[in-house]
């Protein structure tokens, strides 16, 4: 099978998957990455560039999205963001201190593990710098962790509000009036370069992924950088929060965003399914299931931590606590099932404020894990 047919073979099959619900709870666009990982498992190959363009392409409608009202959101929750992005990263680094010393693994397979369990490519890309000779270890880790990171994640958002009852209606209601924002209307008259918005989209992806290629040095020779994800979601925010550049108008309807954004997820499940799978039960099989199950702590006990801090010590709202734990989580996927168990597309500007943290503390923790117990 061609890739170019497989792309849309996966997706019609995981939409299937995803729409199919057990007791209220459903996959949802998370159903994609299953069939990828299927697919990829009996040799199908997606070029890298789908993934790359999908995740682009996401994060720059939910900065779109966000943009209008990111910026207030953030002034009046910046500590609690910050804190919790770290937190939950610091969480998931103690899990994998304590998997080397009790399971007497290999740090640079265990820190392969927590990347998988974070979703966290750049931190992956990190752990691989300081394994050196090692470094197919961390790959193997990341493959191991990575399925359970993205569906565990999206579970979790779901069966929060069902396991404590909490009303998702009362609780919309509640979000909406503590996240309006007052819009200043450019009075000037604005150039419509295109109707639909393509002009615009694609000069935020331009300039977000050059922005995302930027290095920056950190400390014991390691590198920094926003990579796809966060450069053209900064750039998407910041494009979304101004819907101008002197007369040129660069805002896009929010109906055309709703699609862009789900073309983009689905894109990138797709390409990140299909790679994840390929040797995912040989590698299973020849590492070990309890390898599985170190990654799934990984990414169960940080999700827990976040979310009774935010709720019991932040006092956060719980669309404010899970979307702060999909940034933290680093989970693109989880944001766009939080999105619609929400309502709202509103609780991606917890997501975007938390992730930026989350990114820099998972690309640390992966060196300093890495290098400090070998």
């Amino acid at each position: 099978m061609s890739g170019f047919l497989a792309i849309f073979v996966i997706a019609a099959i995981g939409y299937l998957i995803g729409g199919i619900k057990i007791r209220g709870v459903e996959l949802g666009t998370a159903g994609v990455l299953l069939a990828a990982l299927v697919f990829g498992h009996f040799g199908v190959e997606i070029p890298s560039v789908v993934r790359n363009f999908g995740l682009a392409t996401f994060v720059a409608s939910v900065g779109f999205i966000a943009g209008p009202k990111f910026f207030c959101d953030f002034r009046k929750n910046a500590k609690n963001y910050i804190l919790l992005g770290f937190l939950i990263i610091l969480s998931g680094a103690l899990c994998c201190v304590l998997t080397v010393k009790i399971g007497g693994i290999r740090p640079e397979l265990a820190v392969g593990l927590l990347t998988g369990a974070l979703t966290s490519t750049p931190g992956l890309a990190a752990a691989q710098e300081a394994a050196g000779e090692m470094s197919a270890l961390a790959t193997t880790g990341y493959a191991i962790a990575y399925p359970f990171g993205v569906v565990g994640v999206v579970l979790f958002v779901q069966l929060i509000p069902k396991m404590l009852k909490i009303d998702v209606d009362v609780e919309h209601r509640k979000f909406a009036q503590a996240n309006s924002a007052e819009i200043e209307p450019y009075r000037g008259k604005l150039v419509n370069i295109d109707g639909a918005g393509f002009f615009a989209f694609t000069l935020a992806l331009t300039l977000g992924i050059l922005l995302g290629n930027v290095r920056v040095p950190l400390p014991g020779g390691a590198e920094f950088s926003l990579g796809t994800t966060g450069g053209p979601l900064i750039v998407g925010l910041l494009f979304g929060h101004c819907a101008h550049i002197g007369p040129v108008d660069i805002s896009i309807s929010h109906s055309m965003l709703k699609v862009l954004r789900e073309l983009g997820l689905m894109l990138f499940l797709v390409g990140a399914g299909v790679q994840g799978g390929a040797g995912f039960v040989e590698t299973l099989r020849s590492e070990g299931g309890m390898l599985f199950v170190y990654g799934a702590v990984m990414t169960l006990i940080p999700m827990l931590v976040g979310y009774v801090v935010a709720a019991k010590l932040l006092k956060l709202s719980l669309f404010n606590n899970l979307g702060s734990i999909t940034g933290g989580m680093t989970s693109t996927p989880a944001l766009g099932t939080l999105i619609d168990v929400a309502g709202t597309d509103d609780v991606a500007s917890a997501y975007a404020a938390t992730y930026p943290i989350a990114l820099v503390s998972v690309v640390l923790s992966s060196q300093f894990i890495v290098l400090l117990m070998r």
